[in-house]
This record gives C-alpha cells, sequence and structure tokens, in this order.
C-alpha cells in the first residue's frame, strides 16, 4: 500500500501556558501542505521493520512510524508484522511535522488493510500516544489544535493558498525552542482565535499570522528572519515560521508570483525551496 504523508504548517501558534506534566498548552491553526514523504507498507511481516535512505531517520523502534505499527498491534492484536518504506521529501527538523505525519499514516493504513477495526476516536488516542501532532495528520483537514496540540476544531475559512517554502537547511532542536521561550513576552495582544471562523483570508492575512517560538528559535537559528525576510522582499503575502521551526512559509496571491520568488529566492545554494498548496 502506497501512502502519502503530507506536512504541515503553523497558520498561527499560541503558547497559552506550561502543564504540571512539561508540556505546553497551545491554540494552532494547523494545515496539511502538498509537501509529502512517500509511505509503503508490506504487510503480513515477522517483525516490524523500517528502511529509510535519509541519515537521520532512524531504522529502529526509536522511528514513529514503527512505534505506531507496535502500538496498533497491541490495541488490535491484529498481526505482528509490517515492512514500512519511507521515502523521505519533508526536511527532517524543520517544525513540519514529518515523523509525525509518518505515523498517522502508518496508523490509517494498517487500519485500512485490516477492515477499520479502530474507531476515528480511539485511532486518535493511539495517535496521541506517539505525539501531540499525530491526531492532527488522522484527521488530515485543517483544524484548530488546542490542549498540547490533540484538540481539534474544523476550520473551514482556509483557502488553498500557494505557498513558497524556505528551509534553512538548519535542523532545530523544540526542546531547546522551549527552553528559550520566555512566556512573559508572548502575552502580547493577538487576533482573537475565538472569531478564527469568521476571518477573511484575505490580503491583509498577515494581520493573523504570528508565531510565539519565532522569536526563541531565531535565536538558534538566524537564518530564520533571514529566509522570512527574503519571502516577503519577493511579494509574499506573509510569511511566517512554523511549529518549532525551523521552515518559513510565505503565503501568495497566486502561483505566478509564488514561482517567481521561487526563481528569485533560488540563488542561495544552502536553503531549500518548495512551491506548494494549502490541502484543504
Amino acid at each position: 500500500m502506497d501512502i502519502p504523508s503530507p506536512a504541515k504548517i503553523n497558520l498561527y501558534l499560541e503558547v497559552c501556558g506550561r502543564r504540571p506534566d512539561g508540556y505546553h498548552n497551545l491554540n494552532t491553526l494547523m494545515c496539511c501542505i502538498g509537501l509529502c514523504d512517500a509511505i509503503r507498507l508490506t504487510f503480513e511481516q515477522k517483525s516490524i521493520s523500517v528502511r529509510c535512505a535519509h541519515p537521520d531517520v532512524p531504522e529502529n523502534e526509536s522511528n514513529l512510524a514503527a512505534r505506531a505499527a507496535r502500538l496498533f498491534f497491541e490495541h488490535t492484536g491484529l498481526g505482528r508484522g509490517i515492512h514500512i518504506d519511507i521515502k523521505k521529501n519533508i526536511p527532517v527538523g524543520a517544525g513540519l511535522g514529518g515523523g509525525s505525519s509518518n505515523a498517522a499514516a502508518v496508523l490509517k493504513g494498517l487500519n485500512t488493510f485490516y477492515g477499520s477495526p479502530v474507531s476515528q476516536k480511539d485511532l486518535y488516542a493511539i495517535g496521541k500516544g506517539i505525539g501531540a501532532d499525530v491526531p492532527f495528520f488522522i484527521y488530515g483537514k485543517p483544524a484548530v489544535a488546542t490542549g498540547i496540540g490533540d484538540i481539534l476544531t474544523p476550520c473551514d475559512c482556509i483557502e488553498s493558498w500557494p505557498i513558497l517554502l524556505v528551509y534553512p537547511a538548519v535542523a532545530v532542536s523544540t526542546a531547546e525552542v522551549y527552553k528559550k521561550l520566555n512566556l512573559a513576552l508572548t502575552k502580547t495582544k493577538k487576533i482573537n482565535t475565538k472569531n478564527v471562523f469568521e476571518l477573511k483570508w484575505d490580503k491583509d492575512i498577515a494581520k493573523q499570522l504570528f508565531n510565539d517560538l519565532e522569536t526563541a528559535a531565531s535565536e538558534i537559528c538566524p537564518e530564520i528572519q533571514q529566509a522570512k525576510a527574503s519571502l516577503l522582499m519577493h511579494e509574499a503575502s506573509a510569511a511566517l515560521m512554523t511549529g518549532s521551526g525551523s521552515a518559513v512559509f510565505g503565503l501568495y496571491e497566486n502561483m505566478e508570483r509564488a514561482k517567481k520568488a521561487y526563481h528569485a529566492i533560488s540563488h542561495n545554494r544552502i536553503w531549500q525551496l518548495y512551491l506548494s498548496h494549502l490541502v484543504l
């Protein structure tokens, strides 16, 4: 079974406070984009195995996709093995959720193969045990995520905007970003996210975007602000770091402008550029 495993971006990300369990409560609007890893599942194997050519992706039980398979088998009692091939197109350590997306793809693929023995609700619960973003990727549509990112409310006000994604080729540790985060500085006035369903994502979209983690991540990786400035210089309607970084996306009115920016910025031989769009 071949399954696309999409990346995501955060159109806004508010850190609401630290929880007793060490996690942080979030309020974030997430959307999948057209950039995808390719997952191939080979069923009815004697054990769980993973193969991926990317040097930073583990090929053992620490891989989130392998963990997803193990938890599915434990939950259902069905099967005991699967081989997972992962072709990485999503940059690793970029805040695009590639590992969580891979895990969600495996859960959905296994559930389909075995005749949907697990309800959507229980699939979310299994996913939450793997990572906070996994339930969102199981859902697969634009959603406001609260709690640690696992409580989802559908968001139907998004348009399929073209985007240009810039990865500065520097992986950023989420743990390090949160260590540098100063919650006192995130208490600035932001959009009323409770009324997000009434927002019009038009040419003034820049006023609606923010990411509380951007300042902390930029201290670790100054290229984030350089990428953001370059996108805005090349006609992006808005630009923002996604997740905990280091990838930065620019939203464009149309694909022609996005392509023009791609060619203008592509002289930078270090940055990795991806033309894509929001997936509804």
